[in-house]
């Protein structure tokens, strides 16, 4: 997969994109910047955005900072995390094989707009398996639901949850195998005999406990008893627009403060240990595999992710003569057309701010 820092999405649930990775090219920047001041300007007095942005330690912009935003598939970066942090400890052997068809049964076709297949395509014709550390690279690099929710498996939840605490996350929510949780309102329709419309409703109603519990306890039983294609088509055709909302809000949430806060941890390179960053940065910094990049960062890293009414990002860069950026950015609840304004023009934002003092600036004048 070629990636390059403009923006490449992939669609997640029908039309929602996720944003698997960027590669940045300095020379080159497609998009209008201003527009995303703009979008910031007149969503700052609502709860459905949050904006945070450090440049050398300086507090630059930090609109709506301790408000809890669904993540999307920037909470994977807490998967790649614990991934990491358990390879370096020795609890989990990096260079394992796992078969392609165990990752098959954490695969929905049409709910994650290819996101897998790209994956899966970018590997050697013949592969029958990969080593756990592609399964990593392909969860970061190109959003691949599944291969998050076997990592899931394989790290154990409870140990993904206790990270936010060790990274002392407050906002942070606790997460749950986020496909499994697609058959959610399926399983209410067979066990109870629910209408659409009835699962519908006690979905909206239901207790973030119970709708997670529900999720892990699908995703267990898939151990023994896994989803067939019969079954993976029928949940594409009941998730409309309505539940994907559900599914969207229901999505773990998280302060932009805490995300910007552990960018600056990643950044710094001192807070994990460098056995830790030795298999993290592989991972995490896919923009550094463009030998244009290389010439000007020393490192950067970054995720993406959205639904069709939620776009985020978190990202880390230090460059060559040692500035450094953390930003987090989170917005919920979006019409198509501002979707299609943030996701054409965040990656403008970005490299205007890394690369241009004047519109840093312009952008502390008008959004701090």
């Amino acid at each position: 997969m070629k990636m390059v820092w403009v923006i490449t999405g992939v669609i997640l649930i029908l039309t929602a994109a996720v944003l698997a990775g960027f590669l940045y090219l300095k020379s080159k920047s497609i998009g209008d910047p201003e527009s995303i001041i703009d979008y910031v300007q007149e969503h700052r007095e609502t709860e459905n955005m949050a904006m945070v942005i450090r440049y050398n330690d300086e507090d630059w912009v930090s609109i709506n900072k301790d408000v809890p935003l669904p993540l999307a598939s920037t909470v994977k970066i807490i998967v790649a995390i614990e991934y990491a942090r358990q390879a370096a400890d020795g609890k989990i052997d990096p260079q394992q094989k796992v078969d392609l068809k165990t990752l098959e049964k954490y695969y929905v076709p049409k709910t994650d707009g290819g996101a897998h297949e790209a994956w899966v395509k970018s590997l050697a014709d013949d592969a029958e398996n990969v080593p756990l550390s592609e399964v990593a690279n392909g969860m970061i690099a190109y959003s691949s639901n599944a291969n998050t929710d076997y990592l899931i498996k394989v790290l154990g939840i409870e140990n993904v949850n206790k990270l936010s605490d060790v990274l002392q996350l407050s906002s942070h929510e606790e997460m749950y195998p986020i496909v499994s949780a697609l058959f959610i309102p399926m399983e209410l329709m067979e066990d109870k005999g629910f209408t659409k419309e009835e699962a519908l409703n006690e979905l909206k109603i239901m207790s973030l406990e119970e709708y997670r519990k529900r999720a892990i306890n699908i995703h267990q039983k898939w151990e023994t008893s896994p989803p067939q294609e019969k079954d993976k088509q029928e949940v594409v055709k009941v998730l409309d627009t309505e539940f994907q909302k559900v599914w969207s809000d229901r999505l773990p949430r998280a302060a932009a403060g805490d995300y910007a806060e552990l960018m600056k941890l990643l950044n710094s390179k001192s807070y994990f240990s460098k056995e830790v960053h030795s298999y993290f940065d592989p991972v995490m910094e896919q923009l550094m595999k463009n030998p244009s990049n290389r010439e000007w960062l020393q490192h950067a890293g970054q995720k993406g992710g959205s639904t069709a009414f939620v776009f985020t990002i978190s990202m880390y860069a230090t460059d060559k003569e040692g500035n450094r950026i953390e930003m987090a950015f989170l917005a919920n609840d979006l019409s198509n057309l501002e979707f299609k304004k943030l996701s054409n023009n965040m990656n403008s934002f970005q490299l205007e701010f890394m690369t241009n003092s004047e519109f840093r600036k312009s952008v502390k004048e008008k959004l701090h």
